[in-house]
């Protein structure tokens, strides 16, 4: 069974929450994102805190902790935000925004456009950084990880799109 839906979400002072049905809307400094709950879960909001609960069977349960997730999430998401950072490594290879696209220099005959979703904002600065950040967890996630796919690093010598945080195991060169 899960733990998860049995801890409440705690709101900040600078969050509202509006529910209308099944329909839960959160606003906050950062900005707005809406969800709708599952058939199985039920919400109540009291004070500043969000309690989930669920119906008797364990798959509405386990429903019940992932809506908690996405519900944290969401207020995570407009209060504070979430942001990933990519880095580039290779001779040549850099990256530079142009209003709403990303063009990217990863060694290819041709440069790469990557076209930047609603709701995302992504920064470069330097030509070897990128920062994507946004209020939707889900979301700036995706962007970061599409960007990532068009050169992942390889592991002979470490070129290419990698995660800040990321650690890129290498091989040995084939020996002669």
């Amino acid at each position: 069974m899960s733990r998860v839906a049995k801890n409440p979400v705690d709101l900040p002072s600078s969050v509202e929450v509006k529910m209308s049905g099944r329909h839960i809307q959160v606003k906050g400094p950062k900005g707005e994102l809406s969800l709708n709950l599952h058939p199985t879960v039920d919400m109540v909001h009291e004070d500043n805190q969000i309690r989930l609960a669920a119906s008797t069977d364990d798959s509405a349960m386990a429903m019940a902790g992932t809506m908690r997730a996405l519900v944290s999430n969401m207020v995570t998401g407009v209060s504070v935000g979430y942001e990933k950072k990519l880095t580039i490594v290779g001779v040549g290879y850099r990256a530079q925004v142009q209003g709403s696209s990303l063009n990217l220099s990863l060694g290819f005959s041709h440069p790469v456009v990557y076209q930047i979703a609603k709701g995302v904002s992504v920064e470069t600065p330097s030509q070897t950084q990128i920062v994507v950040s946004g209020t939707d967890k889900q979301l700036v996630g995706q962007t970061a990880a599409e960007i990532r796919r068009f050169r992942p690093p390889e592991p002979y010598k470490g070129k290419g799109v990698r995660y800040a945080d990321e650690q890129v195991r290498r091989k040995q060169a084939k020996k002669a």
